[in-house]
């Protein structure tokens, strides 16, 4: 699964990295994205990138309630076709959630340690998501996020048996292209990114409490 990351670059080089020309608000840099949190996303309304702010755990069009997002922070990408709460959004719905690491929990002897998975050298890279919007009984309008996760690759073998779905940057405007509704034309997107591209290190078990998010919480946990 994913459960938490990290986005800690600036608007203005989100904005650049996307060709995006909105800005939203508020936003600054995060240690320890959480689920219910809101979350910086990437759609394409058709002729441009926009950026803007979705709520992290999907809530279907047809729920009665919203808490079910609890349940729908990650989508397998091996079902969302058959999985009523995401086939829609899968044709539609899609978009890129920037981030520059994520945060997974590594099984060892002396208990869980956590583990900070990037690109190697660092930098933004997209994990693929899908959005809906749930109206609320009163009409309140919540836009909702889910990210797709997939089989590990040699690397996170080790530390888990799910990794999020990393979009590599010449497939992010396929992804986001709304004209294409055909789950074929995607299905070789959802695999696992290189395990080769990318490196993870211990961090700090203060990253494990949603409350803490600073740059400490990045820091590589010295042997």
């Amino acid at each position: 699964m994913c459960g938490r990351y990290t986005i800690t670059v600036t608007i203005e080089e989100m904005l650049a990295r996307y060709f995006a020309e909105n800005v939203i608000s508020p936003y600054q840099p995060r240690y320890n994205v959480a689920p219910g949190q809101l979350v910086p996303a990437v759609i394409n309304d058709g002729s441009r990138n926009r950026i803007g702010l979705l709520k992290w755990g999907l809530v279907p069009p047809w729920a009665e309630d919203a808490k079910i997002g609890n349940k729908m922070i990650n989508a397998r990408a091996e079902t969302i076709e058959e999985r009523p709460a995401f086939r829609n959004a899968y044709l539609s719905k899609r978009c890129l959630l920037p981030a520059d690491g994520f945060y997974e929990w590594q099984r060892s002897a002396g208990g869980k340690k956590p583990m900070r998975i990037t690109l190697k050298g660092g930098g933004l890279f997209s994990l693929a998501g899908l959005y809906e919007t749930w109206v609320s009984p009163a009409g309140e309008k919540w836009h909702t996020c889910t990210v797709l996760t997939t089989a590990p690759n040699r690397l996170m073998a080790d530390i888990h048996d799910r990794m999020p779905v990393i979009l590599k940057p010449e497939d992010e405007a396929l992804w986001l292209d709304r004209r294409v509704r055909e789950p074929a034309s995607l299905k070789h997107l959802l695999v696992p990114y290189p395990a080769d591209e990318m490196a993870a290190y211990e961090v700090s078990a203060a990253v494990g409490n949603v409350r803490n998010d600073s740059p400490s919480l990045i820091e590589r946990v010295a042997k």
